[in-house]
């Protein structure tokens, strides 16, 4: 990892460029242009994640006392939050934009994975005022059922389809906590490129879900239950096993290193732009891993 300051100059550089040359797009918005610009917002939140800081008023801090020539008109805590809520589109096509430096995971085979994390959110008993988990299309935070730690929680999901190699989100979305997850990785496949072979867990199983990724040449690999693990050979579970492990390590990175699960979000939208600044973080990190 570069030095705190290099590491903010160089992420600048990189969304600079992309914001002028029209790769990642902002819609013009009335009014003068900002003092701080969307280049600095979107740079100030990424990095945020890269250094695993939690807390956005304690990283503005920060910025201020430490590198407070790179900064000179930064806004103050709330209008960074809500200019950080209205850019959460182009942290998604920077991710989008990352991701496609690298080829799809092996070529020949397009080996991937899907799986869903819990995203617990306050319930509206414990805040004032009027429910604010509501989403677009009535999507609304729900009970659900955390299956890795078993327990149940309210919030949402976080759906995520990424390569067995880099490790790199491919695709991912935010869906209600109780889903089918089998539809959830339907959708998340239907706008890339055929895959070969879907890894995924348990909760994925289903003679219907299989067949429709057969019909466009995918295999689905589930872990195998206890009475088919007698039968099986003992290095084949040991390459599942160590390719399930790949996408908790995945899930780990987002939601405990770069602090996604405590994102301390008050609002849906909040959540979506957080989950997407995070997830544009770790694209950039994984790519720089690579290549």
């Amino acid at each position: 990892m570069l030095p705190t300051e290099d590491l903010l100059v160089h992420t600048y550089v990189l969304i600079d460029d992309a914001l002028i040359t029209g790769a990642v797009h902002i819609p013009a918005r009335p009014g003068p242009p900002p003092t701080c610009s969307d280049a600095e917002i979107l740079t100030i939140s990424v990095v945020r994640h890269l250094l695993h800081r939690r807390s956005e008023a304690a990283f503005r801090a920060e910025l201020i006392h430490d590198h407070p020539g790179l900064f000179p008109h930064l806004p103050g805590q709330s209008q960074l939050n809500r200019r950080t809520r209205w850019l959460w589109g182009a942290f998604e096509q920077l991710r989008a934009l990352l991701a496609a430096t690298l080829p799809t995971d092996d070529a020949a085979c397009h080996r991937d994975q899907v799986d869903t994390s819990a995203l617990p959110v306050k319930h509206p008993s414990r805040v004032r005022g009027p429910d604010s988990w509501v989403g677009p299309a009535g999507l609304c935070a729900r009970f659900g059922r955390d299956g890795a730690h078993g327990e149940w929680f309210y919030g949402f999901r976080l759906a995520v389809l990424t390569d067995l190699g880099s490790r790199l989100v491919r695709a991912w979305s935010i869906v209600p906590a109780a889903v089918n997850e089998r539809q959830v990785a339907l959708d998340l496949l239907a706008d890339g490129p055929a895959r070969r072979y879907l890894l995924c867990d348990k909760g994925f199983a289903g003679r219907a879900f299989a067949a429709d990724l057969a019909s466009v040449g995918t295999v689905v690999i589930v872990p195998p239950g206890k009475t088919a693990r007698r039968s099986m050979p003992s290095g084949l579970l040991k390459v599942i096993a160590q390719w399930r492990n790949r996408v908790e390590t995945t899930f780990g990175e987002i939601t405990q290193v770069m602090d996604l699960a405590r994102h301390g979000a008050h609002t849906f939208w909040g959540l979506l732009a957080r989950t997407a600044a995070t997830i544009a973080a770790h694209t950039l990190l994984r790519v720089q891993l690579t290549t």
